[in-house]
């Protein structure tokens, strides 16, 4: 079976790895502030707090922006659920916007629609590694006093109109799960451009502690003090997943190059495939592409689904409409209300993609599912 994914490690992965296991720290160490910072300087210069996964750090991030009950997150039912269930976790309503017919990404002008005083953040996600709309979101959440959130899990060493990810929103995720365009094993991070909401990021994923002796409402006891001022949860990276992180961040950009041939390779190959549709690229985005996203025709997504797997190549299909989920279908979401997306899902089958693929690998994926639409 040829994956849909799959990570690329090097003996100086394995012997960044090994170095911090034959040293003092495996937890969090030094490796773990060169990381946060590495990771923060990729992203625009601003602060980064490492964490366990991208799912922590998307509830890290919403914790660090105040999220709360009665508040409302406008997000994108084009993603993995955990990009909602963040929110929810700290009691906010979740509003779910309509996403743009050709992109998958979520549309602006459905966010602007939707927005209320109520909404704490706008939260896009940059689906297939294409970084959203940050241009247009921006503005709309200043209007109501919201913050945005890049969930950029996809779309890490990516850049629109000039700046890297991680510098659009007002606040960024990432994701480190060996699929993704690096890795650490399971891993994130959380980058914010306003250093209180980093700090309030980083207590909360440190179980809620508090060395800093100026806020501490019993001060001059010893040096072992700490105190709780808000409950948060151990979301804490190591410094053996650091020293891997660190060790990839070298090869992000040749990870990119690849990426970025094989989306062409593809996109070349079914331009004039009858009962396909490629996806599409914006002006001024430079995205580092994640999966390959095809739109498979007349209804015929399942049956090319299953005869791709059959013949062992291993398809996927990102993402079904997170309020489809019982969990939000239970809640009173009902099926309809976000069309472009709902189209999107029937259609969409992601091809494989990784910078290990080789030419020969993606021919064969294409000669696949040539043969099966023909």
């Amino acid at each position: 079976m040829l994956p849909y994914g799959r990570q690329s490690i090097t003996e100086d992965d394995v012997q960044a790895v090994a170095e911090v296991l034959r040293g003092d720290w495996l937890t969090t160490g030094p490796a773990v502030t060169r990381f946060e910072e590495a990771i923060g300087a990729l992203a625009g210069g601003h602060r980064a707090v490492s964490c366990t996964s991208g799912t922590a750090a998307l509830h890290m991030a919403y914790a660090g922006a105040g999220v709360g009950t009665g508040d409302e997150v406008v997000t994108t039912p084009m993603t993995f659920v955990a990009t909602a269930s963040g929110a929810s976790l700290l009691g906010a309503k979740v509003v779910f916007a309509d996403v743009e017919e050709d992109t998958g990404l979520i549309d602006p002008a459905a966010v602007d629609a939707l927005v209320t005083e109520r909404t704490k953040v706008v939260a896009a996600v940059d689906y297939t590694g294409h970084p959203a709309d940050y241009a247009a979101l921006q503005p709309i959440a200043d209007r109501v006093g919201a913050l945005t959130l890049a969930d950029a899990a996809h779309s890490i060493g990516g850049s629109a109109g000039g700046r890297p990810v991680g510098d659009l929103a007002d606040l960024t995720t990432f994701s480190f799960f060996p699929t993704k365009n690096m890795t650490t094993t399971e891993g994130g991070a959380v980058v914010a451009k306003d250093d209180a909401i980093a700090q309030r990021a980083h207590e909360f994923h440190f179980i809620g502690m508090v060395r800093d002796a100026d806020r501490f409402e019993h001060p001059d006891q010893g040096a072992w003090w700490y105190e709780v001022h808000e409950l948060g949860l151990n979301y804490r990276l190591t410094d053996v997943a650091c020293a891997l992180g660190l060790s990839q961040l070298q090869r992000l950009e040749a990870f990119k190059q690849r990426r970025a041939e094989i989306w062409a390779r593809y996109n070349e190959a079914l331009a004039g495939v009858d009962g396909v549709r490629i996806p599409v690229q914006r002006e001024g985005v430079d995205p580092v592409w994640h999966f390959y996203c095809a739109r498979i025709l007349d209804g015929r997504r399942r049956e090319v689904f299953e005869k791709m797997r059959e013949r062992g190549i291993g398809v996927q299909v990102n993402y079904i409409p997170v309020y489809w989920q019982p969990v939000y279908a239970d809640a009173g979401y009902q099926r309809g209300m976000c069309p472009n997306a709902e189209a999107f899902y029937a259609e969409e089958l992601s091809l494989p993609l990784f910078p290990d693929l080789t030419d020969a690998d993606v021919d064969r994926v294409i000669e696949t599912l040539t043969d099966i639409l023909g």
